[in-house]
């Protein structure tokens, strides 16, 4: 088996899967259950979570002329993306049963996008950071706006839509100056070219551009402000999936691109970071305070880990980048289970919307109580539980 194909084997099977989803949707009657596909989605998530255990196997590989490179790193982020996806889809088999008859195309997506975020941990090119941040925005984008009879829902999409849009060309900005400032577009290049680059200043316009758009993907202020109007609009489970294995994603990449790429510069890149880190918590903590829908407050929830996970870029390389790691796994364990509860109380209705909803919840349904109260004390951070060793950690 060649290095190529080894090195995009998780991407390579769960494309293939989609495809056969979208294949096989047209041939089931229209008002059949959807289930099956589901099913298949989840083999095809299980097979590449699997491929990507394997892949530690050969240690360290470099495919497609360098641009790929498939190490520990990208593979501990290709398994929490893959735990999410198989999670989104497991709580999803259920959500569109009597309600939307495309249910097939929301598998497919799920895979798809999930094959841009994989691409996006595993590329030490930013051309091919590029690339897969595009398939898997494109894919979150009508996710986000998949219960078509809702308005609310086609708002967040049109909104999610024209703010990545705009915060991609920011992204795509910082390519360009880098090549201009290094000759490269390549990290390990562009690490070896700012010892020599006679505008080290356009270098570092190149990264904060990046920031810019990165900072978009994880929802740190102040590029947060889709992140509430979009999680209340959006699908339960999609908030789950976006909510998590998209930050994971554009997290790996900010952690290869400051310290694999941009090391030269950390002491400017850290005040940076240290200021926006400083801004998520503030903003996201206390914009919770005044929200009363459950989605918006985890919206800005989500906005000041983002924060949390900040921080973790101001430490030494390689304690920042382990807490970091640990973080990401334990947030997306405890936001993605939240959601997957919320689905579960609210349907596809979202008949359950406000705190005043979920008044009296141990009483009517206490096993899904105790677990939404064990994940939401888990994103606080009480001791003794994920976010707890998370925070620790940083």
């Amino acid at each position: 088996m060649s290095t190529n194909l080894i090195a995009l084997l998780p991407e390579l099977i769960l494309t293939l899967t989609g495809v056969l989803v979208m294949l096989a949707e047209p041939v089931l009657k229209p008002a059949s259950s959807r289930k099956p596909l589901g099913w298949l989605a989840i083999a095809g998530t299980i097979l590449a979570g699997a491929a990507s255990w394997y892949q530690l196997d050969f240690g360290t590989l470099h495919a497609f002329s360098g641009s790929i490179q498939v190490d520990a790193f990208s593979v501990f982020f290709h398994l929490v993306i893959a735990a999410v996806v198989l999670i989104t889809l497991l709580i999803s088999l259920d959500y569109f049963d009597g309600h939307a008859s495309h249910a097939g195309e929301y598998f497919a997506l799920i895979l798809f996008a999930a094959v841009g975020m994989m691409f996006m941990t595993c590329s030490v090119e930013l051309l091919m950071v590029f690339v897969g941040l595009e398939i898997s925005s494109i894919s979150t984008y009508i996710l986000a706006g998949f219960r078509k009879g809702s308005g609310a829902s086609s708002e967040a999409s049109i909104k999610y839509f024209l703010l990545g849009s705009f915060a991609t060309a920011f992204f795509l900005y910082g390519i360009a100056l880098a090549f201009g400032a290094t000759g490269s577009t390549s990290l390990y290049a562009i690490a070896h070219g700012l010892a020599t680059t006679a505008t080290p200043r356009l270098a570092f316009l190149s990264l904060g551009l990046i920031l810019i758009g990165l900072g978009f993907k994880v929802s740190a202020a102040p590029f947060h402000v889709w992140t509430p109007d979009v999680y209340q609009g959006a699908p339960a489970p999609v908030v789950g999936f976006m909510s998590t294995a998209p930050k994971a994603a554009a997290f790996a990449v900010l952690l290869r691109i400051t310290f694999t790429g941009f090391p030269a510069m950390q002491h400017r890149w850290a005040i940076l970071l240290w200021v926006l880190a400083a801004a998520s918590m503030t903003i996201g903590n206390l914009g919770a305070f005044l929200q009363r829908d459950v989605k918006r407050m985890l919206a800005y929830s989500s906005i000041a880990h983002a924060g949390y996970l900040l921080v973790a870029f101001t430490a030494f390389p390689v304690d920042g980048i382990a807490a970091a790691c640990f973080y990401i796994a334990a947030y997306a364990a405890m936001n993605v289970g939240a959601f997957a509860v919320i689905t579960q109380i609210a349907g596809y209705e979202e008949r359950a919307r406000t705190l005043d909803d979920y008044t009296g919840l141990a009483l009517k349904r206490p096993l899904l109580s105790a677990l939404l109260a064990f994940f939401l004390l888990s994103l606080i951070g009480i001791p003794f539980t994920g976010g707890f060793f998370g925070k620790f950690y940083v």
